[in-house]
């Protein structure tokens, strides 16, 4: 496992480098290297860069390159953790819901001026992924808590959230104010900042050490929960826990990127056919594939079409659909 884990930061590392390089500024990567360097040495004045050459780097490549990186590793963790906890290849971070409340929180502040100024745009979002969560919780429960009924009452609260979205934007939002939210929707990281890295990495690191924490719980959920309650497996704690803190995770990178999808659906398949099921080798590995992949799908996003840039989401769609349907080949040969 540690061959892989060193082999994937190197191949992150470089891609966060070299992605930093491409755009409308002819940029070198000992150029992005001097700047980093520079900051982190509290002396932004001794990169040997102009100012102009170093706020692109510094204020609006790099922020939104780790962000891309950060948000790729989350949504790639989520997905494994709920395929093993649901037990369903096709789970992904969004199953529960979370976007899709995530999203009506984002519409209410946009479009209704919901929190009077206070409340931001990302603030709504969690605060709306918060909410679609604790209902699906609560309609889980009540119906039995059992798996197939989380997956129900994800599907539920995930259709109803998106309902509301759409009567919010179709009834209230001018043109110009429908376009803005319909972009997000679709994952954006144009607006990223080093709040929203400091905030998502913060989250990643502590649900990844709580999963970590479970990795061997995880193994004994592949079997089952009645296999996994006779090793001594506090089966229904242990997965509201983890599933609490994998909608935690959610809410936090759709509040800031906004919905983007199939990263946590293709990624943890591509993972194990790398280093197999165990979740000890899998969620690191899961993480850094997703924040490579996320890394460079984020690059072609805003450079494909330059000057105008397509949704991040749209980028993931095109490249996972034909990947995903090559994970289910390989998956069905090997069977």
């Amino acid at each position: 496992m540690a061959l892989w884990v060193l082999a994937g930061l190197a191949l992150l590392g470089a891609s966060v480098a070299v992605a930093i390089t491409v755009g409308p500024a002819d940029l070198r990567v000992g150029e992005v290297g001097s700047v980093v360097a520079a900051h982190l040495g509290g002396d932004p004045g001794a990169s040997g860069v102009s100012p102009i050459r170093d706020g692109i780097v510094w204020n609006l490549r790099l922020p939104r390159t780790l962000l891309a990186a950060v948000c790729g590793a989350g949504l790639a963790v989520c997905g494994v953790v709920m395929q093993s906890l649901l037990r369903n290849p096709l789970a992904d971070p969004f199953v529960l819901g979370v976007s899709s409340g995530a999203s009506t929180g984002a519409v209410l502040v946009v479009v209704l001026g919901v929190g009077g100024g206070v409340l931001s745009v990302t603030g709504g979002a969690f605060l709306g992924a918060v909410a679609s969560f604790a209902l699906v919780l609560l309609l889980s429960h009540t119906l039995g808590g059992s798996t197939d009924r989380v997956v129900l009452a994800g599907v539920a609260a995930m259709q109803l959230f998106s309902a509301l979205t759409s009567f919010v934007v179709m009834t209230a939002a001018d043109a110009e104010t429908t376009r803005g939210v319909l972009f997000w929707l679709l994952g954006s990281l144009g607006g990223a900042g080093w709040g929203d890295v400091r905030v998502c990495l913060a989250v990643l690191v502590a649900v990844l050490f709580v999963c970590g924490g479970h990795a061997r719980t995880l193994d004994a959920f592949a079997f089952g929960e009645d296999a996994a309650a006779s090793l001594g497996v506090a089966v229904t704690r242990t997965r509201t826990v983890l599933l609490c803190a994998t909608a935690l995770l959610t809410a936090a990178l759709v509040s800031a990127a906004g919905a983007i999808g199939f990263v946590g659906l293709v990624l943890p398949h591509a993972a194990r056919a790398l280093v197999g099921p165990g979740h000890a080798r899998l969620l690191p590995v899961s993480a850094l594939a997703g924040a490579v992949f996320l890394v460079w799908a984020d690059t072609l996003a805003r450079t494909v079409l330059a000057p105008q840039e397509v949704p991040v989401g749209v980028v993931t769609s095109l490249v996972g659909v034909p990947a995903f349907v090559l994970v289910l080949y390989r998956t069905r040969g090997t069977r």
